[in-house]
């Protein structure tokens, strides 16, 4: 019960941004969570909108999450369009005005006799989250995000999965540029971050990867694969972060971002395979894994640590932690303020033991 008020204790919760492995889990650890505090839970559809709009608040009971933990996606719906702080608005002349909604937001939470929020989701969402605590929202944030970029965590649900699928993907590629003695150029997801690119490139055994926080040398790279396929084997595995960069150019964007909506990176892949083709004689194809990155069942790696996420945000909510995040450190999980888990993007240290492992094993890093 919620002593101020004498009814049940009314916990709402919420998904935002990409979709990543692990989301249903945490919702299911968030709900049975709470309901054993004897609280009631309700879901948000699709981020704030669900609220926003009045049609997206769904009660959530111990039938509606069952075997939610291996299921991919979100139950919820998930949108990384509806930041009510910067909300895009059609005016009939067609244009579009950016407007502040989040008063009328946290009005409608209060409306709903909604007593907190676990807010679950990466960098963008849970920026969303701690301005929305600034204005006065009870909010626990969730780490979501397949980056792994959020600096205040070790590890975000979702990463450890994604990579599995790359490496996978990449294994397979193996096979088919060795038949045909080419030059595969394979693209993946992780924004200004190469956590994703890094971790399955040397999982999957590729023979260059391209980070955004090594920019490259176009030459370094065709002086690698020519050296490669002049020894052997005839054949070479070019792995890309979608936000790496030419050290004389600039990342390669689908879009600059619509009103209300972040960049979309991607092309990288084909320009980085084109340009091997022009400079040399290689057979060369381009790949983009893309959204296959962010679906399937979460590996078991992601679902404990999505329950132990869950399970802890109820904790936090339940001791008034507002404005925190849940995150994994050497000691286990805790709480850090949510103005500190947005305040930078973790990136790949230079110096990290998988950069210096890639440079041992003679991988190009292209410098």
């Amino acid at each position: 019960m919620d002593p101020s008020t004498s009814r049940p204790f009314r916990l709402a919760v919420n998904t935002g941004g990409g979709d990543a492995p692990g989301l249903n889990a945490v919702i299911r650890a968030v709900v049975l969570t709470a309901l054993n505090r004897g609280w009631e839970v309700v879901g948000i559809r699709r981020g704030y909108e669900g609220l926003m709009d009045g049609d997206g608040l769904v009660p959530m009971g111990v039938e509606t999450v069952q075997g939610l933990t291996a299921r991919g996606g979100t139950i919820l719906g998930t949108t990384n369009r509806g930041n009510p702080l910067r909300w895009p608005r059609h005016n009939p002349d067609g244009s579009v005005e950016i407007i502040d909604r989040s008063g009328e937001l946290i009005e409608a939470f209060r409306r709903h006799n909604l007593d907190a929020l676990v807010a679950i989701g990466g960098d963008g969402s849970l920026h969303i989250a701690a301005e929305l605590s600034e204005r006065g929202l009870p909010v626990v944030g969730v780490p979501k995000t397949i980056d792994n970029d959020l600096a205040a965590t070790d590890v975000t649900f979702g990463f450890h999965t994604a990579v599995q699928t790359a490496s996978d993907a990449i294994d397979k590629l193996h096979s088919t540029a060795a038949s045909h003695s080419r030059i595969m150029v394979v693209e993946l997801m992780g924004r200004d971050a190469g956590w994703i690119a890094l971790y399955a490139g040397l999982a999957g055994a590729a023979d260059v990867i391209l980070l955004p926080e090594i920019p490259y040398s176009m030459d370094a790279v065709l002086e690698h694969l020519r050296a490669r396929m002049r020894r052997g084997p005839t054949y070479a595995i070019v792995v890309v972060a979608e936000g790496a960069y030419p050290s004389n150019g600039k990342v390669t964007l689908v879009e600059e971002g619509k009103p209300g909506a972040a960049r979309r990176y991607g092309g990288l892949a084909e320009q980085v395979a084109t340009e091997i083709a022009d400079q040399t004689d290689f057979e060369t194809r381009s790949l983009v894994l893309g959204h296959l990155q962010r679906g399937g069942q979460p590996i078991a790696f992601d679902r404990i640590l999505s329950l132990r996420f869950g399970a802890a945000a109820v904790e936090l909510v339940a001791r008034r932690d507002f404005g925190c995040m849940v995150a994994l450190d050497a000691s286990g999980v805790r709480a850090v303020p949510l103005a500190d888990a947005v305040a930078r993007t973790k990136k790949v240290p230079l110096d990290s033991e998988e950069i210096l492992t890639a440079r041992k094993l003679g991988i190009c890093l292209g410098d």
